[in-house]
């Protein structure tokens, strides 16, 4: 009996997922696998099962994985699951939180945990490289920054005389394809960025039916996140989808402990009409919420926080079933509860 060349035997059974391109990333799925699932930040896993889901994502067509230090033990588990060894096409991103540093820091804190992550990862380069943080814009507004905004959000006159050219240099250096932002908390900034000759190659934007962003904002502005998206598209930026199912919040059930007064737990609350209105039809609300994010005109690919396999299939079948029909759209719509 000749003897069966498994490696051959998994790629034969690769399933096709519709591309688009994201940025200077050509032929990227739809679905991106996200690391904060991976990593147990919305809710328990285990080690074994997030080695186990990064290592099935590929063969259900998914070729690009968004990791963050940040995300636990996601760039670890990176690590082992491939062991520096990625299967082919798949791209891989990372990013780096530096808040209102220290005048001539950028470059050497990107670099830092760059190396980090390569370390965990067992890479040496990665395709994107976000900023993990919001940039404060560069325009006073009515009641000016919060605390919270002073100490953490990166300043707009250092993010275009430093984080940039840091993001240059890097690219220069080949430890990274291209650079990109978090798109939410001040969305004036990051549609000035987009507009900008040196502009990031992607942004990661909230997409979903609440636009809401939820614990990634202090509440205090419209986070305006499809208006974030249509500056992205009309410059040539690409976007990634994130929140899709606001941290649980459009779920059947939150599966992690939260105070009433959580923001993701508010949302829950506000997201009852449409739990009532996918049991009329007879749907799991994640299901329908990755759907309507799926749908949504100019995101690009769609960054899921599954935790387990189990999971990851749920949403690999919805991205088959296609976005939602126009008419179960205009219905979530006029349910009214979009964040103002």
């Amino acid at each position: 009996m000749p003897a069966v060349d498994f490696e051959c035997t998994r790629r034969s059974s690769v399933r096709v997922m519709d591309t688009t391109t994201l940025g200077p990333l050509e032929n990227v799925s739809r679905l991106t696998l996200g690391g904060g699932g991976i990593g147990a930040l919305w809710g328990p896993t285990t080690r074994e099962e997030g080695i186990a889901t990064l290592r099935e994502a590929p063969d259900h067509g998914i070729n690009l994985l968004d990791s963050a230090p940040g995300y636990n033990v996601c760039e670890e588990l990176i690590g082992e699951a491939f062991d520096g060894r990625l299967p082919d096409g798949i791209r891989i991103t990372t990013k780096c939180g530096i808040g209102n540093f220290e005048a001539g820091t950028a470059y050497a804190q990107f670099r830092a945990s760059l190396e980090k992550s390569f370390a965990d990862m067992r890479l040496d380069h990665v395709d994107l490289f976000f900023l993990h943080g919001h940039i404060r814009q560069r325009e006073p507004w009515e009641g000016g920054p919060s605390e919270a905004q002073v100490e953490g959000h990166t300043r707009w006159d250092a993010y275009t005389d430093e984080v940039i050219p840091a993001f240059e240099r890097l690219v220069t250096e080949g430890l990274i394809g291209a650079w990109g932002l978090t798109g939410v908390d001040m969305p004036q900034a990051i549609i000035d960025a987009v507009q900008r000759d040196a502009k990031p190659a992607a942004v990661q934007s909230v997409a979903n039916l609440l636009d809401s962003p939820g614990t990634l904002t202090d509440g205090r502005g419209a986070a305006r996140p499809r208006d974030v998206i249509r500056a992205a598209n009309a410059n040539g930026v690409g976007v990634m989808g994130i929140r899709v199912v606001q941290a649980g919040g459009l779920c059947a059930v939150i599966d992690r402990e939260l105070e009433d007064t959580h923001p993701e737990s508010i949302d829950y609350d506000r997201a009852a009409p449409f739990r009532a209105l996918c049991e009329q039809w007879g749907e799991d609300p994640a299901i329908v919420a990755h759907r309507y994010a799926l749908g949504m005109e100019g995101v690009d690919t769609v960054i899921v926080g599954v935790k387990n396999r189990e999971e990851l299939r749920q949403i690999v079948d919805a991205e088959d079933a296609g976005s939602l029909d126009p008419e179960q759209v205009a219905a979530i719509d006029a349910l009214g509860i979009r964040r103002d």
